[in-house]
């Protein structure tokens, strides 16, 4: 019965409207009592309850093509899908995402819309299932807090849809009255949480990470700065958390990185089981087939900007997360070879990775731009991998730390924590540091882990001008709300300047 009651529950989340999936949810409940639904709760039914829900962020699109990761990435400075011929033509929408140009009948906004009320969705569900878990109900209120953070970062006015809403449109709230929710949906559940690092599930350190994003944002998302409180909570995960540096940085994205020590809120993929993570796909070369041995041909789509690839230092073991150069078979000496090569792309049959890219549309050529090499892909690899997609990093909340203490005036305190992620990185340290620093050493230590987007626009350099790219208006800042759900909810309202 409770398999039914979900399975109905996300299908009219994502097909039909959010108020038809809580009017089909009371059409099935009905004559269930409370009592009937917690007869046989156990602690091992709670985890399955719970891994439903995490499962709607299995789906929420990190690490593959056409949601919230590539609308995140794709608008950054420092990766684009360019066009070749008639490959990634796609209606203009990758185009339209470079250059700040979507529009909100793109579907990829839509989709976007859907995966982060997904998580809402799960998490209502079971709450108003389970009203008197009180544990379980403070994991899922943080869950849906989540949720919620994607939405007010990529949409901005979003319904606040609670586990006791019934039927109907729901209407829309401010962008302030969403952070409101999102903190006190922390505040009022963090102490409830486990501090064991649990590392696929949310808990006490997890959600305060939650919290430190929440106000490093403040001023973006309510025009009023929160650099103290964000230090604050942060402060709390460096003094009291378990986490640290892993000492080899690509450890933390290999294939059996579920232990990483800085690894905090990770997705855990499974080729198998759980899949959704094909980034080897949606980065390399069709004949890059050869190198993995993979079992299915990559797209030959996203591909890093040059200007990114030229800001690592030689000795940045960083510089690692973009392949470039000749490529070659698995053997490492035989050359692959580019057998569809096009008499206008002039980069020769030899596969050879280019940080220049000659255009964005219409004739990019096929070998230009190097690739996201960040995620280790073993040989043989399926199209789905199964390693774990850090969604929370510590790395980023030393970097969140130095952040908010120049911010607030504490230069020292600032590189003291900027030069612990450097060292590890293999680079020297830095003596002074601004907005630029700072945006820089984010960019190359989470690159490809759907952070840019956010970090440009809190530094207020999102809508500047860069290769291909015009400088675009502020609205742009937030995305369209999609038009199928303009239709679908007539409480909604389009975000200004759409």
């Amino acid at each position: 019965m409770l398999r039914s009651i979900k399975t109905l529950c996300v299908g009219g989340l994502v097909a039909m409207t959010m108020g038809s999936c809580w009017e089909l949810e009371q059409e099935v409940l009905t004559g269930l009592t409370q009592e009937q639904l917690n007869a046989n709760v156990t602690p091992e039914l709670i985890e399955v309850l719970k891994q439903s829900a995490y499962g709607a962020v299995v789906a929420a699109g990190y690490g593959s093509h056409g949601g919230l990761y590539s609308i995140n990435e794709v608008s950054s400075d420092q990766m684009a899908i360019p066009q070749k011929g008639a490959d990634w033509e796609d209606g203009g929408i990758w185009l339209r995402a470079h250059r700040h140009t979507w529009l909100s009948v793109d579907g990829p906004y839509n989709g976007s819309w859907q995966q982060a009320f997904r998580i809402v969705g799960e998490c209502n569900l079971l709450l108003s299932q389970y009203p008197d878990l009180e544990d379980l109900g403070a994991e899922l209120r943080v869950l849906r807090a989540f949720g919620y953070l994607l939405l007010i970062d990529n949409f901005g006015n979003v319904p606040i849809i609670r586990e006791t809403d019934r039927g109907g449109a729901p209407p829309q709230n401010t962008r302030q009255e969403v952070f409101s929710f999102i903190e006190t949906s922390i505040l009022e559940n963090v102490d409830k949480l486990t501090k064991t690092n649990t590392r696929t599930n949310l808990n006490y350190w997890t959600a305060h990470m939650i919290l430190a994003k929440l106000y490093l944002n403040a001023e973006v998302y309510t025009g009023t700065a929160r650099w103290a409180d964000a230090e604050r909570i942060l402060d709390v995960i460096i003094n009291e958390g378990p986490y640290s540096l892993a000492p080899n940085f690509f450890s933390n994205f290999s294939a059996n990185n579920s232990n990483s020590p800085e690894n905090m809120f990770t997705i855990p993929y499974d080729a198998n089981n759980a899949g959704g993570f094909n980034i080897h796909q949606m980065t390399f070369h069709y004949a890059t087939q050869q190198t993995f041995e993979l079992q299915e041909q990559p797209w030959n789509g996203y591909a890093a900007l040059e200007e990114f690839y030229n800001s690592f230092e030689d000795v940045d073991v960083r510089k690692g997360s973009l392949r470039e150069g000749p490529q070659f078979r698995s053997d490492g000496v035989t050359p692959i070879i580019d057998d569809a090569v096009e008499a206008t792309d002039p980069d020769g049959p030899e596969i050879n990775f280019t940080p220049f890219i000659n255009q964005l549309a219409p004739n990019a050529w096929r070998q230009a731009g190097t690739r996201i090499n960040k995620f280790e892909i073993p040989l043989g690899s399926a199209p789905n991998l199964s390693n774990d997609f850090p969604i929370f990093r510590y790395a980023d909340v030393l970097l969140m730390k130095a952040e908010a203490a120049w911010r607030r005036g504490n230069n020292a305190v600032a590189l003291q924590f900027v030069n612990q992620v450097r060292d590890r990185a293999n680079v020297p340290a830095l003596t002074t540091i601004n907005a630029d620093v700072l945006l820089a050493e984010r960019g190359r230590e989470l690159f490809a882990e759907a952070h840019r987007r956010s970090d440009l626009i809190r530094f207020g350099r999102f809508n500047a001008p860069w290769w291909e790219k015009a400088a675009s208006q502020p609205f742009r800042n937030l995305f369209p709300i999609p038009e199928n759900q303009l239709q679908a909810n007539p409480n909604l309202r389009q975000n200004p300047g759409y």
